[in-house]
């Protein structure tokens, strides 16, 4: 067996870590990265408006006294994704960061429409609708702002631009030097939007989330594309591989998405469309003692096993584990290259993730609502905070039970081996 895996190691590894040092993929990863403070902010204030024990009328008051909160935060979160792309992509081909960011922002807005339709189809112009800026706009973002900094970095570094002469202020000749490529940037922006208004009478926002958008979420708010995802992240993690990190970076954009949709049905008390959002994918999997849900297992360690290395190693990982900080536990098990337990790490997030799905689908247990909650937060608190219902703590602990009874008689194989073995 371990042969077997030593073998499977030198395929996977080559192409994984290409896959994690890719440019794009990780120009994506840090432009989420850049929202996250804004969008946990923005989590907060939704859920403090929206404590269970609050009448309708009071959810209502506090709604528009503190709504902002949540529409400069989390409702437009793709103007800080497009920022944030322009930004790191400029910087990752050595050019100046901030005008990338301000170039792909306003190419996103370049192909935006500013105008709205009301229920009697009247079309209103000079207005930017909210959704536009949000879950709807998300992949547009995405595209616009690749290509925007792509362009504006290539032309950069081709020099076409204007030098001016030493003594001038660095504010002033970087805005300069960044003239004629934003301008040829955002020429060819203005174009596009044009032809496809003027000649097509459509709008890149409507057109790339009819035929790229809803097919690509409908796909990732299923069951089975989630357990791919899923599988593949323990999969790499076997390796030493952050599996997160390389599979969040291709899904995270679906997975936010489906996020802030259902955040806008919860906000207008309609039904949530999803149940697998980034919510879910967080507080339901890595929100159970890390990744491969792992606190079960660190108390079992800790308390029922009769080895001293394992008994050492649940107990040093336990205190991080209640914060959903597993590394002591991969590496210290190890997790990492040990045939013994390959099959509780691939198998027991995959059943509970399936559970977790039907009990959600049936209404059993409320789906996320949208709030972004930080992976750190605690088992219960978190799950509670997610479905704004007990019934999700609940839930997370019948979940490490059966994480729990998956692990055990594997855990008792390795826990013999090495009692025997220092006997």
């Amino acid at each position: 067996m371990n042969n077997f895996m030593d073998k499977l190691a030198t395929k996977i590894m080559p192409f994984a870590n290409k896959l994690g040092s890719n440019r794009y993929l990780s120009v994506l990863r840090d432009a989420f990265m850049l929202s996250f403070p804004l969008t946990m902010f923005g989590s907060i204030i939704v859920v403090l408006n929206n404590l269970p024990f609050f009448s309708t009328q009071t959810k209502e008051t506090l709604a528009e006294l503190f709504g902002n909160g949540q529409n400069a935060t989390m409702s437009i979160m793709t103007i800080f994704v497009t920022f944030g792309i322009g930004y790191y992509l400029s910087k990752s081909y050595e050019v100046e960061g901030i005008f990338g960011g301000a170039v792909s922002l306003t190419a996103f807005l370049m192909v935006t429409p500013f105008f709205i339709t009301l229920e009697d189809e009247t079309i209103v112009n000079g207005v930017l609708s909210l959704d536009r800026l949000g879950a709807k706009g998300m992949f547009i973002g995405m595209i616009a702002a690749f290509l925007a900094a792509e362009l504006f970095s290539r032309i950069t570094k081709k020099g076409w631009q204007i030098n001016m002469p030493e003594g001038v202020p660095p504010a002033v000749s970087k805005s300069f030097a960044a003239l004629i490529p934003a301008i040829l940037t955002l020429t060819i922006f203005l174009a596009i939007n044009a032809v496809m208004t003027g000649i097509f009478n459509q709008n890149l926002h409507d057109l790339v989330y009819e035929m790229i958008q809803k097919p690509l979420m409908g796909l990732g708010s299923g069951l089975p594309a989630t357990l791919v995802a899923l599988f593949f992240v323990q999969f790499l993690w076997f390796f030493g591989l952050h599996g997160q990190v390389i599979i969040n970076s291709v899904m995270d954009p679906i997975w936010n998405t489906l996020m802030l949709e259902n955040l806008d049905a919860y906000k207008a008390g309609e039904a949530l469309p999803h149940i697998v959002t980034k919510p879910f994918m967080e507080i339901f999997t890595v929100g159970l003692g890390g990744s491969g849900m792992t606190l079960s297992v660190v108390l079992l360690m800790a308390f029922f096993m009769r080895s001293k290395q394992l008994k050492d190693v649940g107990r040093l990982a336990l205190a991080p584990g209640i914060f959903n900080v597993n590394e002591p536990a991969i590496f210290g098990l190890p997790i990492v290259m040990n045939a013994t337990i390959f099959i509780p790490w691939l198998l027991a997030p995959l059943v509970v993730t399936s559970i977790n799905y039907f009990v959600m689908a049936i209404g059993l247990v409320p789906a996320p609502t949208g709030v972004a909650i930080p992976w750190t937060v605690p088992i219960v608190i978190n799950g509670i905070l997610a479905t704004n219902s007990i019934l999700g703590g609940l839930l997370q602990i019948v979940d490490c039970l059966i994480v729990g009874l998956i692990w055990f008689p594997f855990l008792k194989i390795l826990d013999k081996q090495q009692f025997n073995s220092l006997a």
